[in-house]
């Protein structure tokens, strides 16, 4: 990042300076151009100073991917406010804790979601009889807004009348919680310099500029939609808007808007791919096609990657500590592209260590670790945490992988997702992929069940997809023919209408053990 612009709002304003007219924000209701959304960020960030927000305030985002989202973080932004995403699926439980961990002072949130308020619920939390949000001074509802609520409609549209801050690139930026798929969510706290400075890297790695539409099927509240918001947005390019995911939305967006580079998981293609509905016309724009969020079969990959006309697949692999760490390039070859996470993102080092964290050699698998410029300095209110998290200042990120000789990472899987057979433990990723492919299952997930003998066997839990009848033996025998060792293969089968995940879309393997606990007693 320049001196010029080392935050996205100063690249906003650059941007809107140089080419006022180009498109920033496309979605369902038009096309927002750079100049406007410079104009509508300075009122929001009036608004919100009117509020009483001040340098350093917490302001809690919980909205769809809509220009609300966009508007907020840069108008928080502009004041020096520091801006908590919380996904759209917390509910009261989820908002106390995070809310109360943060000391958000404003919480920007939908006056009514399906048959719910969230911005009522946070209300409610507030003045309560119980009162669990004592630092939350304000609520703004987008929206019909419930009493006591601001409305978020007149706030945006508030005269910039207001001096704005001085900003830096080492000031406080967001404040993202990670996932807690295996214990309680933990507060990132982040800089520019590192988070920002971070999507800058990829967008000139990606060749982004004026003309591109990007658009991130992941939700603007995870640190994989904010860097595409962040990455259109330095680059000049359009982000393209898709405010709740779903197949048809995805293909429609796509087609509508031009999209030139699409940011997914394996999950928003899997059913396209299943129920053959991913037309190559339909993705004729696509040049870049990104998976991340979980792990990516090469082959779906691959299949995705044959539906483009013109385009090319990659992985990226990241974390809300570091954001984006690894990524292929479009100009890699396909055994990078489409098997590996990639190589390590600019300004970035990967390492792979053993139980004893000394490095592994090339191709041996091992604990992922990481340095760099993007790495945060700490968990929000948890020194122990930290402490446990860094060796020799390096982030150990619990996933393990393997680094190739040529550098790509591939990633086999999570140190406390290991299922320990008899004092032999394995990654049931592989086996995942290899039963994801039996036909009848939609998706298969492995997690260990208590053995009085073994300590643990592995049991599989499988969404069906109604093609062909699923029974332990057919997958038994898939791995069976495949060739894998026997410790691995499931001992159990549970068929399950959906899996516990969380709102960044990865599965709650603990949740799965208490359930086939709680099975076997019956």
């Amino acid at each position: 990042m320049t001196a010029a612009a080392s935050t996205l709002f100063q690249h906003l304003c650059a941007r809107a300076a140089s080419t006022p007219d180009a498109p920033a924000l496309s979605g369902p209701d038009g096309i927002v151009r750079y100049a406007a959304l410079e104009r509508r960020a300075r009122s929001v960030a009036a608004g919100l100073a009117g509020l009483g927000v001040r340098r350093g305030d917490v302001v809690a985002l919980q909205l769809p991917n809509t220009p609300a989202f966009v508007e907020a973080l840069l108008g928080a932004g502009a004041l020096g406010a520091v801006v908590q995403t919380v996904h759209l699926v917390y509910r009261r439980a989820e908002l106390a804790a995070l809310l109360g961990h943060s000391g958000a002072r404003v919480y920007v949130g939908l006056a009514l979601l399906r048959d719910d308020s969230p911005a009522a619920t946070v209300l409610a939390l507030r003045d309560g009889p119980e009162p669990a949000l004592p630092a939350l001074a304000t609520v703004v509802a987008v929206g019909d807004p419930p009493p006591a609520a601001v409305g978020w409609a007149a706030l945006a549209e508030t005269p910039p009348a207001v001096t704005l801050p001085t900003m830096g690139p080492d000031d406080p930026y967001v404040l993202l919680y990670t996932s807690g798929t295996t214990a309680s969510p933990k507060g990132v706290p982040t800089t520019a310099r590192r988070f920002l400075g971070n999507a800058v890297d990829a967008a000139g790695e990606f060749g982004f500029g004026p003309g591109d539409v990007l658009l991130a099927a992941a939700p603007f509240s995870h640190l994989y939609g904010l860097f595409v918001l962040q990455a259109a947005l330095v680059s000049g390019a359009a982000l393209a808007l898709l405010p709740t995911f779903t197949p048809a939305g995805l293909v429609e967006t796509v087609r509508r808007d031009r999209v030139t580079a699409l940011f997914a998981g394996p999950a928003h293609f899997k059913p396209l791919l299943d129920q053959n509905a991913m037309r190559a016309a339909d993705f004729a724009s696509v040049r870049l096609l990104c998976l991340s969020g979980t792990t990516v079969p090469p082959a779906l990959a691959a299949d995705v990657e044959a539906h483009l006309p013109a385009g090319r697949v990659i992985q990226l692999w990241g974390m809300s500590e570091l954001q984006a760490g690894a990524y292929g390039r479009p100009a890699d070859p396909p055994t990078l592209r489409l098997e590996t996470a990639g190589r390590a993102a600019p300004q970035t080092e990967l390492r792979v260590v053993d139980a004893d964290g000394v490095r592994c050699a090339a191709g041996v698998e091992g604990r992922l670790q990481v340095r760099g410029a993007a790495v945060f300095d700490g968990y929000l209110h948890h020194p122990a945490a930290t402490a446990a998290a860094f060796e020799d200042g390096w982030f150990d990120t619990g996933d393990t992988a393997v680094l190739r000789p040529d550098g790509a990472l591939v990633l086999t899987g999570r140190t406390k997702e290991l299922i320990n057979r008899g004092g032999v433990k394995f990654n049931p990723v592989d086996v995942e992929v290899l039963l994801d492919a039996v036909p009848g299952v939609g998706r298969c997930v492995l997690a260990p069940m208590p053995d009085p003998v073994l300590g643990e066997r592995a049991c599989a839990f499988v969404v069906p997809d109604g093609r062909a009848e699923v029974t332990l033996a057919a997958l038994t025998a898939a791995l069976d023919a495949a060739g894998v060792a026997k410790f691995k293969w499931p001992e159990r089968l549970e068929l399950v209408e959906a899996l516990p995940m969380t709102p960044t879309q990865k599965v709650r393997r603990p949740m799965l053990t208490e359930l086939v606990k709680t099975r076997m007693t019956r």
